[in-house]
Formats: C-alpha cells, structure tokens, sequence
C-alpha cells in the first residue's frame, strides 16, 4: 500500500506537463478540491498540488518538443547515474539525463516497451497518498507484461504476484523491501485502450460517479465509465482538458488496492 515513507522502487513523485499549467490546475482544483503552490518565481511555472496542506502531485509546462501532456510517475532511486546505466543495459533509453537540483537528483527515462517513467533520489516526496483526493496506486499497460517485469525488477528488484482479472493476468507489484502485500504498490496490465504503453497514476476518491461527472463538467472526458471490478473496488479511466490520462478508484472495504 502507498505510503510516505519512501523505498527503493517507491512511487515517491508525481507530476502532469501541461501546455497551460494555470488551466491544468484549475480543473484539477475543481475535481479533487487540489490547490496550486508554486515552487517560486524561478520555477518556470512548475508548482506544487496541495490538498489541506499536503503536497499530493505537482504541475509543469509542457516544454518537450513532440510531446503530449501526461502525468509522470517518479520512483525512488539511491543512484540516479547508475539507474540510468541500467535502463540502458536492460534496453530502456534516457530521454532525460541524470541532473541534480539542489539536494536532490532525477532523470527520465522511457522502458523497452515504450512507456515513460523517472527516477527520483530526494530526501522529500509526496505528503499525501492512500486517502481521499490522493494517490492510491500506479499501474503500467504494456504489450508485454512479463518482459516488462523483468526490466522492473533488474532496475529496482520489484516482486510480482499474478491473479486472475476479467479477460487478462494482472501482476500486482511491490517494493524489494517488506512483507510483499503491504509493499504491493501497483500492478502491470496488458494494453487496452491505448496503443501506447504508459504508466496511470489512481487517485483515491469518495465517490467515482461524482468524480467522472465533475471531470465532464470541466472540460475532461470518460475513457472507461464507472466500474465495480471484483474485490478491487469501483474505478473509472478519465482525462483532463488536455488528454493526460488518469484513473480514479474507490477501494473496496478491505482496504487492498489492487487495481
């Protein structure tokens, strides 16, 4: 389960590029009740996703030439350079070269399957997850679950255990440290809607139909309406204005996330 208090291979950072960030802020204020701090006036804009206080993601400007807008996930690192070295070995490639801001180090990478992901080695992270209006839990749709695995778990030594989902084998991951299912942070998915791999972050929220229908209101759209999956809880696939892909899920009342 997601916490704050962060491992190797933990979902540690979160953020969405946007070509208007203020517009970005504003729906996502507008769904998930968020609030924008910005990280100062060097910042190029980049601030932070605040939610009673507590930093739940961050939004930046969309500055890559080609790109499209996207949540990006950030994983805990010790060695930033040597991540890197590895993804490149395991036939991942370095989209964003390791650099160091401040105390902390990232960079960016995309996997041998095509989805993109970072790595993050700071003494912060997310204030807020696990709750209400928060990050719950990540999942990666790829063409190729099993290779994907294995790239996973040469770079931060994560653990998959497969169950059976409607129509596919869903493998549920966790970190390399702790008992396996409190560790368990996301899962790995064969592609559905998208031709692209990609990593999708789950929010946690209250009510999934009031959510999707508030995200119609403010200019998103519906990738898959409200569902309740077995023993997982009710979700729902959704975008902002801008098409960057997230999910929402309210858990069942045993508390397992496994989306």
């Amino acid at each position: 389960m997601l916490g704050t208090e962060f491992h190797t291979g933990s979902p540690v950072w979160l953020d969405v590029a946007s070509p208007d960030p203020d517009r970005t802020a504003a729906f996502y204020g507008a769904v998930f009740g968020w609030r924008f701090t910005s990280a100062g006036p060097d910042a190029g804009g980049y601030g932070y996703l605040q939610k009673d206080g507590a930093t739940v993601a961050a939004v930046g400007r969309l500055t890559e030439q080609g790109a499209r807008p996207a949540w990006m996930t950030y994983f805990r690192a010790d060695d930033v350079q040597a991540a890197a070295g590895t993804v490149t070995s395991a036939g991942g490639t370095v989209r964003v070269a390791p650099m160091t801001m401040g105390e902390a180090s990232m960079a960016q990478f995309t996997d041998p399957q095509g989805a993109q992901f970072a790595v993050l080695r700071s003494g912060q992270g997310l204030q807020r997850t696990s709750q209400d209006d928060s990050l719950v839990w990540v999942e990666l749709h790829t063409g190729d679950p099993e290779s994907a695995v294995g790239f996973y778990h040469r770079l931060f030594g994560w653990r998959s255990a497969e169950m059976k989902a409607p129509g596919m084998t869903y493998r549920v991951l966790s970190i390399a440290a702790g008992d396996q299912q409190e560790g368990s942070f996301g899962g790995v998915a064969p592609l559905q809607d998208s031709p692209q791999a990609r990593w999708m972050p789950y929010f946690a929220v209250a009510d999934v139909d009031a959510t999707a229908t508030a995200v119609q209101d403010n200019g998103g759209t519906v990738l898959m309406p409200p569902s309740d999956l077995p023993d997982v809880g009710r979700v729902a696939w959704l975008t902002d204005p801008t098409q960057a892909a997230f999910a929402v899920l309210k858990p069942n009342p045993r508390g397992t996330a496994q989306a």
